[in-house]
C-alpha cells in the first residue's frame, strides 16, 4: 500500500474518530464534570495518534509514516493549557513503543515529544496574537509539519538521501493538504456544533417567552373579565341610581312647577318655583343622559323599528328651538330636501334625541350668526349600500380644533376644560348620540375650524317605510 493510500486512511480514522467523539459528547459525555471530560479528551487525542500510527504507511517493519502529529496540531487550537500539547506529544511518542522497541521506534517518541513542545509554544502564540483563524490554521500546520519532516531527516533511521529526495516531498505535501482538509472538516463540525447549540438556546428562549406570553394572556383575560365585571357593576349602578333620582326629582319639578303658576303665591314665590322648575329639568335630562349612556354600556338600550313621518320632524324641531333662536338673536332655519319619501322605518324617540343633543350643542355654542338643520338623501360611499338619510347641523358657533375633535365624542369630555366651566353641561350628548347614532345603523361625522363653526352629520339608512300594497302600515309621532 503506497504512502498516498496510507496517509488517505488515516485521514478517514481521524474523521471517523472525530464524529464519533462528536455524537459521544452530545448524548452522554456533555454531562460528565469537566475534570474527566479534559482526561478523557486528552486520551482521545493520544489514541487518534495511535491510530494513525497502527494503519500508517510501513516502509520497513519498523519504519512508518502517518499523520500522527495532525492530532497534535489540532489540540494546539482547543485546548488552553500549553501542558496540555507536552502531554498528548508524550502520550503519543509512548504509543509509538507500543509498537515495538527499536531504533525506530525510539526516534518516533523522541519526534512527538519535540512536536509536543512546539505545539505549546504555537499554542501560546494563538492565543495571544490577533491574527485571523485562517491564518494562525495555515502556519501551525505548515510549522508542525515541516518540523516533523526535519526530525525525521536528522533523526531517523531512513537513509538522509533516499527520505529527502523520495519519501520527503510526497509525504510533506500529503502531511500538510490532508491537515488543511482535516481542520476544515473538523471546523465544519464546530459550526454546526455552534448552530445547534445556538439554535437549542433560541428554542429555549422562545419557549420561555412563549410561556411568559401565556401567562401574561391569562393576566390579561383574568384583568379583563374584573374590567368587564366592574364596568357591568357600574353600569347597573347608575341605571338604579338614575331610576332613584328620577322619581323624587320629578316630585320637586311639579311642585315647583305649581308653585310658579300658583295665584295665590307672590311674584317673588313664582320666581323662584320657576327658578326650581327649570333647573330639575335641567338635572333630570343630566340624569336622562347617564341612564342611557349606562344602558348603552350595558347593552341594554332597545331600538324599537317605527315610522317616522319626515314632514313631521320640522314641525317639532321648530317649535322646540326657536324661542332660544330668538332669545339669542340668531337664525335658525331647516331645508327638507323635495323628493324624500313621506315616512321610514327607524325609532323616532332615538332620532329625536340625537337631533335634540346636536340642535342643543350648536345653540350652547353659537353666539352669532346662524344654525341650519338641513334633510337630504345621500347615497351610499364605500363597503356601504343603499342610501342614506342625512340630517346635517352646522353652525356658526366657536368650533373645535383638529386636534381635540375626536375627544369630543367620548364620554364626560368637551374640547376644553374651559369649555364646561364656561357654558356647562356633561359632556355625554355627543358620546350618546354617537352610540345612539350606530345602534339605528348609522353614524356621526363631524367638520370643525376653530373659530369658524362646526357641522355634524346625522347618517341614517334610508329604510322607506311600505307595506306590500304600498300603503303606510305604522302609525307613531315623533316626541
Amino acid at each position: 500500500m503506497g504512502i498516498g493510500i496510507s496517509f488517505i486512511l488515516n485521514l478517514s480514522m481521524l474523521i471517523t474518530v472525530a464524529y464519533l467523539t462528536n455524537i459521544l459528547y452530545k448524548y452522554g459525555l456533555r454531562k460528565m464534570p469537566p475534570p474527566s471530560l479534559y482526561v478523557l479528551s486528552v486520551l482521545m487525542m493520544i489514541f487518534s495518534g495511535w491510530l494513525c500510527i497502527k494503519f500508517g504507511f510501513r516502509l520497513h517493519d519498523d519504519v512508518r509514516f502517518d499523520l500522527r502529529a495532525v492530532p497534535l496540531i489540532i489540540a494546539a487550537f482547543v485546548y488552553s493549557q500549553p501542558l496540555t500539547m507536552i502531554i498528548i506529544g508524550f502520550g503519543i511518542g509512548l504509543a509509538r513503543l507500543t509498537f515495538g522497541l527499536s531504533e525506530a521506534a525510539m526516534a518516533g517518541f523522541i519526534n512527538l515529544t519535540v512536536l509536543g513542545f512546539l505545539c505549546a509554544g504555537l499554542n501560546i502564540w494563538i492565543r495571544r496574537t490577533n491574527y485571523s483563524i485562517t491564518f494562525k490554521g495555515i502556519v501551525t500546520i505548515i510549522v508542525v509539519n515541516v518540523v516533523n519532516s526535519l526530525n525525521l531527516a536528522i533523526i531517523g533511521v531512513v537513509p538522509r538521501k533516499h527520505y529527502l529526495l523520495d519519501i520527503m516531498p510526497i509525504g510533506l505535501s500529503l502531511s500538510i493538504v490532508l491537515s488543511i482538509g482535516f481542520a476544515l472538516i473538523l471546523r465544519d463540525f464546530q459550526l454546526g456544533a455552534k448552530q445547534n447549540l445556538e439554535l437549542k438556546y433560541a428554542n429555549e428562549l422562545l419557549r420561555k417567552q412563549a410561556d411568559e406570553l401565556q401567562k401574561a394572556k391569562i393576566g390579561l383575560e383574568d384583568r379583563a373579565k374584573q374590567l368587564s365585571e366592574a364596568s357591568s357593576h357600574k353600569s347597573e349602578f347608575l341605571a338604579t341610581m338614575s331610576h332613584e333620582l328620577r322619581t323624587p326629582l320629578n316630585s320637586i319639578i311639579n311642585l315647583a312647577e305649581m308653585i310658579a303658576e300658583s295665584d295665590e303665591a307672590s311674584e317673588e314665590i313664582s320666581e323662584y318655583g320657576r327658578i326650581i322648575h327649570r333647573s330639575g329639568e335641567e338635572l333630570l335630562q343630566i340624569i336622562n343622559d347617564i341612564l342611557d349612556l349606562s344602558k348603552v354600556e350595558a347593552g341594554r338600550l332597545e331600538i324599537t323599528d317605527e315610522e317616522v313621518v319626515l314632514e313631521e320632524i320640522p314641525v317639532w324641531i321648530q317649535l322646540q328651538f326657536e324661542q332660544i333662536a330668538a332669545q339669542k338673536n340668531i337664525a335658525f332655519t331647516i331645508q327638507l330636501e323635495q323628493g324624500l319619501p313621506d315616512s321610514i322605518i327607524s325609532d323616532p324617540q332615538r332620532i329625536a334625541q340625537i337631533l335634540r343633543n346636536l340642535l342643543s350643542n350648536a345653540f350652547k355654542f353659537t353666539h352669532e350668526g346662524h344654525v341650519e338643520l338641513d334633510i337630504r338623501r345621500a347615497p351610499a360611499k364605500g363597503m356601504h349600500e343603499g342610501e342614506w338619510l342625512v340630517f346635517t347641523v352646522s353652525d356658526t358657533g366657536i368650533g373645535v380644533a383638529e386636534e381635540k375633535q375626536q375627544a369630543v365624542f367620548e364620554a364626560f369630555q368637551q374640547a376644553d376644560g374651559s369649555i364646561s366651566r364656561r357654558y356647562g353641561g356633561t359632556g355625554l350628548g355627543l358620546s350618546i348620540s354617537s352610540n345612539l347614532a350606530r345602534l339605528l345603523g348609522g353614524h356621526l361625522r363631524m367638520e370643525s375650524q376653530e373659530g369658524r363653526g362646526s357641522t355634524f352629520s346625522f347618517y341614517l339608512p334610508l329604510k322607506i317605510a311600505r307595506s306590500h300594497f304600498g300603503e303606510v302600515h305604522v302609525q307613531s309621532e315623533l316626541p
